[in-house]
């Protein structure tokens, strides 16, 4: 049975401020996909959520921040497809209740606050006994990889071969011109997706928006069918670190929305495009180059910001 959602058309729209003689830019507006499972979201879902049908799973948990796209986007998808939810958050139960999270709440989520001193570490323990369970299962050829379970766990941000199985399909046909595709990297599942789908002709660049990510690159590769295939990441753009901003990006981010009426967030779609502004006035990017950028979506972290910060 194939997870479902109702979706918008993606558009793919050109960024007259980005483009020149000879260089062409366009965004692959993925934000536009749905209200709620914005972006990168569903595709980095759809594969879970099926493969949790497919399973008789009861419930599908995750784990994510206070403001975190994934956790609300899965509530959204889990709802729709008769499936319980919980979210596991890197926040203590007296910290202030986030809009993000109570509209998760609102989807049906059920919230369990971790803290954030040890949140990998039970994190990964879950993780762990969650695939202990998938080994025991398949060892007694037991039914549904979730039997003795009913909980179907998935990695922050969809992290894993089925959160890269989802990416991959991305890139659609009218995507197959462009000759360097660049986007914003967290947990690298999407990266590892779109370089899995690259054409050969096809550069692949990525931002990643985490400071001092020494582990990234290894982390993409694990989830690349060929672990050789190239791709740049390009590291000093991540404005202080996860979720960090500053003047700056905020006035880049209002200028981009008053030129091009692009809505981007101070997380992820922010610095990537203020990366790919500052490396075309750098004139990193060779002539003649079509240039896609992948709008990933989701505006969650944007609530953090005081009222009136942002023009849209």
């Amino acid at each position: 049975m194939k997870a479902s959602i109702r979706l918008d058309p993606i558009t793919i729209d050109p960024i007259t401020s980005f483009s020149s003689s000879t260089i062409e830019s366009s965004i692959l507006r993925l934000d536009k996909l749905h209200p709620i499972v914005s972006g990168n979201k569903w595709f980095k879902l759809r594969y879970y959520i099926e493969d949790a049908i497919a399973h008789n799973a009861s419930t599908i948990a995750s784990f994510g921040g206070p403001y975190s796209n994934h956790l609300v986007a899965l509530a959204y998808a889990a709802k729709e497809n008769n499936i319980k939810s919980i979210g596991y958050v890197r926040a203590t139960s007296e910290d202030t209740l986030t809009p993000s999270l109570e509209e998760a709440l609102n989807y049906g989520m059920q919230l369990e606050f971790m803290g954030r001193t040890h949140f990998q570490a039970i994190k990964n323990d879950l993780l762990k006994a969650n695939k202990s369970i998938d080994i025991v299962n398949n060892k007694n050829n037991i039914k549904g990889k979730h039997e003795q379970s009913a909980v179907y766990y998935i990695d922050e941000g969809g992290y894993g071969a089925l959160g890269a199985k989802g990416a991959a399909t991305i890139l659609n046909e009218h995507c197959k011109d462009y000759t360097t595709i660049i986007a914003a990297v967290g947990t690298g599942t999407m990266l590892a997706g779109l370089i899995n789908a690259a054409a050969p002709h096809q550069n692949v660049i990525g931002i990643p928006i985490l400071k001092n990510e020494a582990s990234i690159e290894t982390e993409i590769k694990k989830l690349l069918k060929d672990c050789a295939k190239p791709f740049t990441l390009l590291h000093n753009f991540h404005q202080g670190g996860y979720a960090k901003t500053n003047p700056a990006l905020i006035a880049f981010m209002n200028q981009l929305w008053e030129t091009e009426k692009i809505p981007s967030d101070i997380v992820y779609t922010g610095k990537l495009l203020f990366a790919v502004d500052s490396l075309l006035k750098e004139n990193y990017f060779k002539a003649n180059t079509k240039l896609l950028v992948i709008h990933s979506g989701g505006l969650q972290g944007n609530r953090s910001l005081p009222s009136g910060t942002l023009a849209y």
